[in-house]
């Protein structure tokens, strides 16, 4: 079983993801529309790539932008959360045993206390900011039922993974559930929120590039705006 979803489930799942982000991002970028949005994207490349390539550089940067530093414990949430996600799934040590085994390449590999700390620093993160969409009444009116669901599926990769880890009962099962788990996350990415991984970068650079070409001295320049 473990073999299956680690062979072809794993093709499968990381398929979906790659084509569905592919689709995704293609109907982003063509309902781009700079009649409509009111920025002239082609006619001020170099202004409009220096405006992207700012937004999405700052903003990938924790306190690096005024909205990271307006809300500081948000922000140590938000990044401690991403950096245990992303850390373990690409750099752990059993998971580059199967990149090379089924893609026949492998990363570097995280120190095992490195990614304990990785693992737990994530599920804390997502405990308190599930506490805060409960708590506070500007987060919690805006969230809906797919939000818990997306915070579920991004953290039980974790949970199970860690169970595996420290080997608490039946680990046949828990791995199992771990790949499982894993390979559902994958699916759910462009077809949720979740894809946000791509259109994250892509709407970080569509408003760089209106601030860079609207706002960014250009502002006057024959512009019908």
């Amino acid at each position: 079983m473990v073999d299956l979803l680690t062979g072809f489930g794993l093709w499968f799942s990381l398929g979906i993801c790659l084509v569905g982000l592919l689709v995704r991002g293609f109907l982003y970028i063509k309902g781009l529309h700079w009649q409509l949005d009111r920025v002239a994207y082609t006619a001020h490349p170099k202004a409009g790539i220096k405006g992207a390539a700012r937004s999405v550089f700052f903003w990938i940067l924790p306190f690096a932008s005024h909205g990271w530093r307006a809300k500081p414990g948000m922000t140590l949430l938000f990044f401690i959360f991403h950096a245990g996600i992303i850390g373990i799934m690409l750099f752990l040590s059993a998971h580059n045993m199967i990149f090379q085994k089924t893609f026949g390449f492998s990363l570097a590999i995280l120190p095992p206390v490195v990614a304990d700390i990785l693992a737990w620093g994530a599920i804390f993160s997502a405990f308190f900011l599930t506490v805060r969409r409960l708590v506070l009444p500007e987060v919690r009116i805006l969230t809906t039922a797919s939000d818990y669901m997306i915070l579920l599926l991004s953290t039980a990769p974790l949970i199970t993974g860690l169970i595996c880890r420290y080997d608490l009962n039946d680990y046949p099962f828990w791995m199992i559930a771990h790949i499982l788990s894993g390979e559902i996350l994958l699916i759910a990415i462009p077809f949720t929120r979740l894809s946000h991984v791509l259109l994250f970068f892509l709407s970080r650079a569509q408003l760089g590039m209106d601030f860079g070409i609207k706002r960014g001295g250009m502002k006057g320049k024959g512009m019908a705006w």
